[in-house]
Formats: structure tokens, sequence, C-alpha cells
């Protein structure tokens, strides 16, 4: 049965604060640094409120309401750096926040730390700089944050509503799906709940830790230490969202406009991805209940399975090859993609989602194709009750990369844990202009 939602016995305490209004104006990261240093604070706050941007400012506030709290506390996620050069000028508000273990890690005192911060978002490192994830240069790591931090599905979800699906000549297992997801509707929250949603913010932190790409086909486990970071969330109706990864100091963004889908570092260029927009993988790690919901109505009952201790139905969704081709590139071919999604068969919850993806990389000399297969698993965990809706708020991500060749086989790990730090939906303020893509998009 769908777990409770009523947390009335909950009751806030004195040491949440009156919830603060939300401003519909912010400031550039830049901005905020010339205000803090060269400003006093009067004059600082004149030039706040006049200067116009696109997306609120909610990282500060705990929502309070319907008898429950909200979100979860957030005292490990760093989101303002005081000014060391002026001691009673503004502090810098952080466009992504940093858990406090990241912000420790980089530099011996308060200044030193925030020269090195600032360091790392201009991308000025130096070539020595230690490996993360066990790999060889910066741009590999780029790369690993990209395929493990923000990846895409193959498949466009219709996002402002929840669809129902005909019935007439599906087959069994299709209709085992429905009565499934119509079960997973439900216990997240219902339908009226989920076309409530108009719009979602949400922010959290990230441990990730890998292995080295190792030949032949015996099990990997992550090495070395563990790399720490946060992310920030929005989203918005229909097919708009830009997110926001930041790891050891290196940042990646991606997003999309509703035309197009796209992604970004610090070390390359905007790249808009091939096919219509999607939505990131990150949403079906239990963000997104509509997508989710959207998504499996159109998957097949393939069986059961047990994930921990819960006892799940197994939905099977394969991309179709029309799908896949206008997703090719010039020299790379998409050869399948297919997501398992595992709901509970005692909450209805999902508590699992799964795909795994297999590229066929061309090569430019003529020689024997490389094949890419990459095997994704995320264990979602931690269901909360927001607004009414459950929001998984904790989870694991494991990330196998194989490279298969007529030479030689390779495969890497790469491990992700992660926890929900704030949830909000209905941001008022999100313009079309939060979701634009860089101006330097390259379109292939």
């Amino acid at each position: 049965m769908p777990v409770n939602c009523d947390h009335k016995h909950v009751t806030p305490t004195s040491t949440h604060k009156k919830r603060p209004s939300k401003r519909k104006n912010a400031m550039p990261l830049s901005l905020v640094i010339h205000i803090g240093r060269h400003t006093n604070q009067s004059k600082a706050k004149q030039i706040k409120d006049s200067f116009h941007i696109a997306k609120p400012d909610l990282r500060r506030k705990k929502k309070l309401g319907k008898g429950q709290i909200t979100s979860i506390d957030s005292s490990s996620m760093r989101k303002l750096c005081p000014n060391f050069d002026k001691v009673n000028g503004l502090e810098t508000v952080l466009e992504v926040p940093i858990p406090e273990d990241m912000w420790t890690g980089i530099g011996s005192s308060g200044s030193n730390r925030w020269q090195n911060l600032r360091a790392f978002m201009r991308a000025r490192f130096s070539s020595d700089e230690p490996s993360h994830l066990s790999t060889s240069s910066i741009h590999e790591f780029i790369a690993l944050l990209k395929l493990v931090g923000s990846p895409l599905i193959p498949l466009q979800v219709q996002s402002d509503h929840t669809l129902t699906r005909p019935l007439k000549d599906s087959s069994i297992e299709a209709l085992r799906a429905n009565y499934i997801v119509k079960q997973y509707i439900a216990a997240i929250g219902g339908i009226s709940s989920l076309d409530s949603l108009k719009s979602m913010y949400a922010m959290g932190q990230v441990k990730m830790s890998g292995s080295e790409m190792r030949q032949g086909d015996d099990r990997i486990q992550p090495i070395g230490k563990a790399e720490v970071g946060g992310f920030v969330l929005w989203q918005k109706n229909p097919d708009l969202w830009h997110f926001e990864l930041v790891v050891s100091g290196f940042k990646v963004s991606a997003g999309s406009d509703g035309k197009v889908a796209w992604t970004q570092s610090s070390y390359q260029p905007c790249h808009a991805n091939k096919g219509p927009p999607r939505p990131l993988r990150r949403f079906f790690q239990g963000l997104d209940p509509r997508c989710t919901a959207n998504l499996f109505l159109h998957a097949i009952c393939v069986g059961e399975k047990t994930i921990g201790n819960e006892d799940c139905f197994m939905l099977k969704l394969e991309t179709a090859q029309d799908i896949l081709q206008g997703q090719n590139t010039s020299h790379t071919e998409i050869i399948r993609h297919i997501m398992w999604g595992y709901f509970s068969q005692r909450t209805g919850l999902l508590v699992k989602f799964e795909d795994t993806k297999l590229v066929k990389v061309k090569s430019a000399e003529g020689d024997d194709p490389v094949f890419w297969e990459t095997s994704t698993e995320s264990v979602i965990e931690d269901y909360k009750c927001i607004d009414g809706i459950k929001i998984a708020h904790g989870g694991k991500t494991v990330a196998i990369f194989y490279r298969y060749s007529t030479a030689q086989n390779h495969k890497r790990r790469i491990e992700e844990t992660w926890r929900i730090e704030e949830v909000d939906f209905n941001i008022g303020g999100l313009s079309m202009d939060c979701f634009l893509p860089p101006s330097d998009v390259k379109r292939e």
C-alpha cells in the first residue's frame, strides 16, 4: 500500500525562521562580487534592488506549510562566500551551492579558498593538477561528469500534464504496465496534484568516485578519494530546464529551451544534442514523477525482481530505431537504448531506474569501429512528501562503461551518491530567459 503522506505530527520548531518572500530580481555572480568589494551596504542594496535578473533566489528558504517541513536540513551546503577584502562588504551568493567538504578541501584559509574557488570557475588550472575519478586528464574528467552527471534519456516525454493510454488492442504485458503506472501515480500523489505543477526547483549535493579504465572482465571497484560537489536544477513546462553541476571545482551545465537540448563545460564549447529536446536522466531519479509516469506509460511489464528488500515489478521500454537514427552523428551510431523501471509492489513507488546504451564509434582513418556500452543503475530512496507529492531525496547511481574493439576490451566504473537538500514547485519569476542556450552553441 502507498506510503502515508500525512506529516501533521511534525511540528516546526522555533529554529525555523520566517519564510522570506521570493525576490523578483537577482544579480549575476560577477556583479555581486563587484558590489561587495567596492560599495557600502546601503549603496549596494540600492543597486541590487534596481538590477533585473531572471532566476529567483530560493536557496536560503525553508518552506513550511501544510503541517510538514518541506526541505531537509541544508546546513552542510555552502551558499554564501564571505567578503575577505572588506569586513562590512556583502557576501557573494554562489550560483551553485557547494558542500562544506569541497569548500574546506580547496584551501587552508578562508581567503585562500575563495581565491581557489574563483580560479576553478574561470578554468585556470595548472598542468600538474591532480587527477580526478582516476582520469588521466581534465578533459577526460569533464567527459565523465557529463556522462554520469547530466545524460539525457533517448525519448521526448510530455511534461506539462499526465497522459493516459488507450487500452484497446494492447498486449497483456502493456496492460500490466499501465496498471502499475496508475498505481505509481496514486502512490506519488495523484493526477490532480501532479497536473498542478508548472515549474520546479531542486538543489542537492553529490559524491563521486571512480575506477581506472581496466582491461578484461574482472570486477572493478572505485579507487582513490571521492569527489564532492553540488547541483542546481530548474524546470518549467513544457520542455524547459536548466542544470548546473560543480564537482571539485569543475562545472558542467546542460539545458533545454524547448527546441534544442545542449551541454557545456568550462573546458569545452556549448554543444547541441541531436534530435528533439529531451529530459535529463536525473528527472527520473525520483525528482519528476509526472515525467516518470508518462515515460513508462508506453512500457511493458516483463517480470518481477527483488531490489534490496523490495519485491518489484519490472517495466521495460525500448527506443524505436527511427528515434535513435535521428540522434546519430557523422561519427557515431546508436545501436540500442533500453530503459527499465522497478516499481515496489508494496508502496507503488519507483525504487530503481536503469538504462543501457550501445554506441558504435566510426573510425576516421578507416579502422575497425569501436563500440561503447554504458550501463547505468540508479537506486532511489528516501521519499518525502512535498506539497502532497512524494519526491525522492537520496540515492546512488552506478555507471559502468564498456569499450569493445577487435583488439581488446576495457571497462570503467563510476559511482555517484546524491542527496536532495531543497525542493520547491511553481516558482514565480522563471521566464524564458532563464532557459536560453549559450550564444556559442554549436549545432551539427
